[in-house]
């Protein structure tokens, strides 16, 4: 395949070894009337038109697109999704237009709660199949690299069979997955009272069977006061730790209690939310190379404040953004969250580009496969109908998306599958 011509490529180039920090994440090396070459699903050239042109050996099974005008990034990565679960929160939804917060709702048996009982009750296929649904519009909407939590089942059985319907999504979906294992989202209502019990199943019971069956290459723990407290979050952690997965940190979303220190002090490879998050948190994840994964849409979704994008950037910290599409905030589109951080986080769009797609990548530790437009990588490729970064922000709400790569094959354009 053989993409000439293009408007404006914009390669992210040099972005394999480390995220992007502080003016980096502006610097989206773009190359004018650029061209990438593909060959057996991985880039093998990449320059202006004459140049890959000169180096190319075009035959005649060689597919040539012409991109005028248009706007070529790397694929998009998110980061941070619930992909899986049973049923749906519109209820919610309006509970919550009604001034009840994210706690009452809980209360009256919503949120967490309601999502837990639909996820036991669906089998696997059905839980699959409504996943499908979902991830499908992501690849729609530019995403060609997902992550995607457990976290709705709570108990081992349950866990077990949702992981296992990500893996069945898996070998259906022309994107690429990342599984986390998130038993220590909430406390089930059997445990209620008994979090430390609960925690023991975690680390006894659920760690083991998912790393036996290799169903989650991480772990990730719902670090906040009233579910799961520092210690609770940290024993969890060290325990997965042990056993060979890579850490996450759902970090100081609703307070500032710790999580963002925890999450350095345990080496995760992302801290995400980090609403509430104290200086000194931050400044420890520099130091321990934890990426900040800000999700814009679940602030919009609960109608909180935002996290603080600018000064995270300012500091020297790598900032990643993800969707956090879960049951509670329906955000299936990379677009949207960008314009967020843009509108409401102070990001550039070229800053928003770099933490959807570099930053993004380096998040789920697969910064030297995708993320940029680089010789030698995986070509996950997005060509956009707009001429330039800024457009893409400018034109919130819409999806901007022409023709989506994964692995040099054309899985999605608006032209027709």
């Amino acid at each position: 395949m053989l993409l000439l011509h293009i408007g404006q490529l914009a390669t992210l180039k040099g972005g394999g070894k480390k995220p992007r920090t502080g003016t980096e994440m502006g610097n989206l090396a773009i190359i004018e009337d650029g061209a990438v070459a593909v060959k057996d699903g991985t880039i093998v050239a990449v320059g202006t038109t004459s140049d890959v042109r000169s180096q190319f050996d075009e035959g005649s099974s060689t597919a040539r697109i012409e991109l005028p005008n248009q706007l070529v990034i790397p694929g998009l990565v998110d980061s941070h999704t619930h992909l899986v679960f049973g049923g749906s929160r519109e209820n919610d939804f309006a509970m919550k237009l009604e001034g009840k917060t994210y706690m009452e709702i809980l209360e009256a048996g919503g949120g967490i709660l309601n999502t837990l009982h639909h996820t036991r009750e669906s089998t696997r296929e059905i839980l699959t199949g409504n996943a499908h649904v979902y991830a499908t519009s992501m690849i729609e909407n530019g995403t060609t690299t997902i992550e995607a939590k457990s976290g709705y089942g709570l108990d081992v059985e349950n866990e077990v069979k949702m992981l296992e319907a990500l893996r069945d999504l898996t070998e259906r979906l022309p994107a690429r997955i990342a599984s986390t294992f998130l038993g220590a989202h909430a406390v089930p209502p059997e445990y209620e009272g008994r979090t430390d019990d609960y925690v023991d199943l975690v680390v006894q019971k659920m760690i083991p069977e998912i790393v036996a069956r290799g169903l989650a290459e991480f772990c990730d723990v719902f670090c906040e006061k009233g579910v799961f407290e520092v210690e609770q979050s940290r024993r969890i952690l060290l325990a997965a730790r042990e056993a060979g997965m890579r850490l996450k940190v759902h970090a100081d979303e609703i307070v500032q209690l710790g999580g963002a220190e925890l999450a350095a002090e345990v080496g995760a490879v992302s801290a995400d939310h980090l609403l509430k998050a104290s200086d000194d948190g931050l400044e420890k994840m520099i130091k321990a190379g934890t990426i900040a994964t800000l999700l814009p849409a679940t602030a919009f979704s609960l109608n909180t404040d935002y996290a603080e994008a600018r000064k995270m950037i300012e500091m020297g910290l790598p900032v990643a953004l993800a969707t956090d599409f879960n049951p509670n905030c329906a955000n299936e589109s990379l677009f949207f969250t960008m314009a967020l951080a843009c509108y409401k986080m102070k990001m550039t769009a070229r800053e928003a580009i770099s933490a959807s797609t570099i930053n993004g990548a380096h998040a789920l530790g697969r910064g030297d496969q995708v993320g940029s437009i680089e010789v030698g990588k995986r070509a996950d490729i997005l060509v956009m109908s707009c001429p330039n970064p800024e457009y893409i922000t400018w034109r919130f709400g819409m999806n901007l998306t022409h023709t989506v790569i994964s692995g040099g094959e054309v899985i999605y354009t608006k032209f027709g599958r």
